[in-house]
């Protein structure tokens, strides 16, 4: 038999132990501060209906969607000279996740007589996308998500942006914060007398960032936006100042437009709050962000490191009506997502010597035979009961090798337990980074090791 060629799917990864400490910190670090403001979690399956997960992206969310091949001989009943959509859905009902926004609104739907409103969850899971791998760009990667559903106050939305500026300091990583609401940028196009174009002007220009002033226009362009309305558009999102000088400048531009003017005033609420409330992290009106997912409806968030390039690692906003597709109107909602992937890849290099202190094992026991061995597995027994990470090395093998061990591992303190140790109910405890050894009882071994 020819030998396999081994490999994973582009755009995945594998995970190394240190690798996956890091991770779980910063997992741990995002749950805990989900916790911290009243967020209870859920699960949704990884595989949805294909009718929950169509339409809801856009077209191109939905070229992205990975769809599931029916199970059985599918092939029977299908008529292969159809068209490609009709052969797509006979043979596929199912597809994988593309977020967990929309699962989450057939959830509330599906479970709304179970639910107290306002309803707030977090959920942790892996969601994907059949995008082009690039840096920082995934087809499998986790989201960590934080939504409240069943409120229109805006409360919530300054809840989040504390929520967010909550853990990057837990993190130690710089940001910023960006907002804008869609109801402004409906406005804008109103203003532009382009209404109608709503979708290609927020596609074109939540790309401004990437592609440049000049590539957006271009684009718009394509989409045949007239110059007259690209000319009009440009002095709108090339606004200059601070937040508030921004949001009185376009008060003057959109003074005509409800829906502008609507969204003009839920930012001006919003960013208020933090007149009398101090963050670690800038907030900034961004009045190019859009969002490209069709669902949202009025505040937008988007959060970038300082740090370094790379793209969004936080982002969400608004909707009004998303559970109106699954038969529920009038349940307004608004979240945001944690990019773990980007977070993960920024909080590695920013912190590339750095081991969460909540790591891995902390004492490794020397195996000397049979006997102490017996000893060192009673000690390790009663030391994971105090909370800390023991591990008795499996075979009684020359010492080096098990040292060596304890190195490649970072292990902190390795304990040498041999007959006169044991005799004398006492543990040769050695720190493994400055080497020196001490005869201890079992009492001392955690101050020392916690210390």
């Amino acid at each position: 038999m020819a030998k396999q060629t081994v490999g994973i799917p582009r755009g995945t990864r594998d995970f190394m132990p240190h690798e996956m400490i890091k991770r779980n910190y910063i997992f741990h670090i995002i749950k805990s501060t989900f916790e911290q403001f009243g967020f209870m979690p859920i699960e949704t399956p990884s595989m949805e209906n294909l009718s929950t997960l169509m339409g809801k992206y856009g077209e191109e969310g939905d070229r992205l969607l990975f769809k599931v091949l029916n199970s059985g001989d599918f092939t029977q009943n299908t008529d292969f000279t159809a068209s490609p959509n009709k052969i797509a859905a006979a043979i596929c009902e199912k597809g994988l996740r593309y977020d967990l926004t929309v699962p989450f609104a057939r959830f509330v739907v599906q479970h709304r007589n179970e639910l107290s409103f306002p309803f707030k969850r977090y959920q942790v899971q892996p969601v994907w996308r059949a995008d082009r791998p690039q840096k920082g760009r995934y087809r499998e990667f986790y989201q960590c998500d934080a939504d409240v559903i069943g409120s229109d106050s805006l409360l919530n939305e300054v809840e989040l942006i504390l929520l967010i500026d909550s853990v990057f300091q837990k993190l130690d990583l710089s940001v910023n914060i960006l907002i804008n609401n869609r109801k402004i940028l409906s406005g804008i196009a109103q203003y532009i007398g382009c209404e109608d174009k709503i979708t290609d002007i927020t596609v074109a220009i939540d790309k401004m960032d990437k592609i440049g002033l000049e590539k957006v226009n271009e684009e718009l362009k394509s989409k045949n936006i007239s110059q007259e309305a690209i000319e009009k558009l440009q002095p709108v999102i090339c606004l200059e100042g601070n937040n508030m000088e921004k949001l009185e400048k376009l008060s003057d531009i959109l003074i005509h437009s409800q829906t502008g003017m609507k969204g003009i005033e839920e930012c001006r609420e919003i960013l208020s709050y933090f007149n009398d409330i101090h963050i670690q992290n800038q907030i900034h009106l961004d009045l190019t962000l859009a969002r490209g997912l069709n669902y949202y409806t009025g505040t937008i968030f988007e959060v970038k490191s300082t740090q370094l390039p790379m793209g969004s690692i936080t982002g969400g906003g608004r909707y009004d009506n998303l559970t109106g597709i699954f038969g529920l109107d009038n349940m307004s909602g608004v979240g945001i997502s944690f990019g773990i992937e980007r977070i993960f890849d920024i909080w590695s290099e920013l912190h590339a010597d750095e081991q969460p202190a909540d790591g891995g094992t902390q004492i490794l026991f020397i195996n000397f035979g049979n006997k102490e061995e017996r000893y060192a597995l009673h000690a390790a027994m009663q030391l994971r009961a105090l909370n800390i990470k023991a591990e008795v090395y499996p075979e009684n093998v020359k010492i080096g090798k098990q040292i060596k061990y304890a190195d490649s591992k970072q292990i902190p303190y390795v304990i040498m337990a041999g007959e006169e140790e044991m005799k004398a109910g006492k543990y040769l405890l050695k720190n493994m980074l400055t080497r020196n050894q001490t005869l201890v009882n079992f009492e001392d071994i955690k101050p020392i090791v916690e210390q």
